[in-house]
């Protein structure tokens, strides 16, 4: 894939950029190895700094960012909008907590026949950090300030289709007043991934993207037994109970479904309703779905515009054709509309069975599947069916019935009456094929850290 900027509303390509050199690649990895010798040295005092002048940049900078970010892949303006909010909440909230997230603990010195003994945290170096393009800023943002808060240095190697999102960033670090190269932005594209990763100066990675695109960083990975955290796709399940308030949880269904587009890896995907309130359920579900705003994402009406790219979008399709060829029921949308760009309809798929490839694909686009479970057990037995773990939605009033949900849903995080989502405090990853790792809170600074045991003598 060609480095550039492509409108997604016209499939225009807009700017390219060529990709850096193997003389200019290895330049930049002299200076991240460079850097990082250095900037283990400041203080957490220093660092808190220099996060909360980038959350202050963003502040100042946010309709710019906004539009840009829209440009590049196609989320509505205001969907930018509150993604820029997000990270400075980030920066803000790593600035303020690092320091106690990253504090020695101390243990029991008697017991280990010690005068002191303790849990020390230190920075493991240069992070490679390999993102996608759907939430362009939040998702390398989530890697790059708990990294620099705790002392590392960070290599971006962003999606190729987001080129200037990822260019802002390395700018926005530099004018932060960040020590020069702390985090660098790697204009390279995906055949160059592994050579970055073998390199000796770099110490661990971190990719939020496919799963093809994890199999092939882990095995790399483990070959050079180097660290990552892996955070893939998901097929999040909305589990919909008769004690449950069916309009509150259709409105939050259609949200979730067609978030970004539809292109987000912890929207809701399944949509599995007990039997006893299905109907109910299902129609309020279509009536919000078809009455969503399909248009120009810089518009403040929009509540849909178009996906990222072509490749999406015919995704997208096939697995909708498939589905209706072996017969599932179109509730609402379906069919691409004809106009320039990559766009296609808010869907609602019915009579979805095992034989249909959505049934445990991904479908990354703004298309729900509804299925009818019998009970409780049958609901669970449908949402764990995939491979994938990332996220789930429980809609119950019943205690019996949320703990559960809790215990038995296969995934790195339950949502009990509400929308997953990622929120700076919380740890966020999945289990079986979504990945493994955690991003954020205390979990997510201490992933790319050295856990040193000190043990002084008496």
């Amino acid at each position: 894939m060609a480095i550039a900027t492509t409108d997604p509303r016209t499939g225009q390509v807009l700017t390219t950029f060529d990709e850096l050199t193997d003389d200019q690649l290895e330049d930049r990895l002299a200076r991240a190895a460079a850097a990082a010798d250095s900037y283990r040295l400041t203080t957490h005092e220093q660092r808190a700094g220099w996060l909360r002048s980038a959350a202050d940049i963003l502040d100042k900078r946010t309709e710019e960012v906004a539009e840009l970010m829209t440009l590049e892949m196609g989320k509505t303006k205001k969907a930018s909008v509150a993604e820029i909010g997000k990270c400075a909440a980030v920066l803000r909230y790593y600035a303020d907590n690092a320091a106690g997230f990253l504090a020695d603990e101390e243990v029991d010195a008697a017991s280990v026949n010690a005068s002191k003994a303790y849990a020390h945290y230190l920075p493991i170096g240069v992070v490679l950090a390999i993102m996608p393009w759907n939430f362009p800023l939040w998702q390398a943002m989530r890697f790059a300030a708990p990294a620099l808060a705790a002392g590392n240095v960070g290599l971006l190697k962003h999606a190729s289709n987001v080129p200037q999102t990822a260019l802002f960033m390395e700018e926005l670090f530099r004018d932060a007043g960040f020590p020069d190269d702390a985090f660098q932005t790697l204009l390279i594209g995906s055949g160059k991934v592994d050579a970055v990763l073998r390199d000796d100066r770099v110490a661990a990675a971190t990719l939020t993207g496919s799963e093809a695109a994890g199999v092939a960083v882990a095995r790399t990975a483990g070959e050079v037994l180097k660290k990552v955290v892996l955070e893939l796709g998901g097929s999040d399940p909305f589990v919909v109970m008769p004690s449950a308030d069916l309009a509150a949880a259709a409105k939050v269904a259609t949200t979730s479904r067609c978030q970004n587009n539809g292109q987000s890896c912890i929207s809701a995907k399944r949509f599995i309703v007990h039997t006893d309130v299905y109907d109910e359920f299902v129609e309020l579900f279509a009536k919000e779905m078809a009455a969503l705003v399909v248009g120009d994402p810089m518009e403040d009406g929009t509540d849909v515009g178009p996906l990222a790219n072509e490749q999406g979008r015919e995704d997208v399709e096939a697995l909708v054709k498939d589905a209706v060829d072996k017969g599932a029921t179109v509730l609402v949308g379906g069919e691409r509309p004809d106009r320039d760009g990559w766009w296609f309809p808010p869907t609602l798929v019915a009579d979805v069975t095992e034989e249909m490839d959505m049934y445990l694909e991904e479908v990354f686009g703004p298309v729900a599947q509804v299925h009818r479970a019998t009970d409780i057990e049958d609901a669970v037995r449908i949402a764990n069916v995939t491979r994938f773990g990332l996220g789930s939605n429980a809609w119950t009033n019943d205690p019996e019935e949320q703990a559960v949900f809790v215990r038995d849903l296969a995934a790195g995080q339950t949502f009990i009456n509400g929308m997953v989502a990622s929120f700076p405090a919380l740890p966020f990853g999945g289990v079986k094929a979504s990945g493994h790792g955690r991003e954020l809170a205390a979990h997510g600074i201490r992933e790319f850290t050295n856990i040193k045991t000190v043990w002084v003598g008496k």
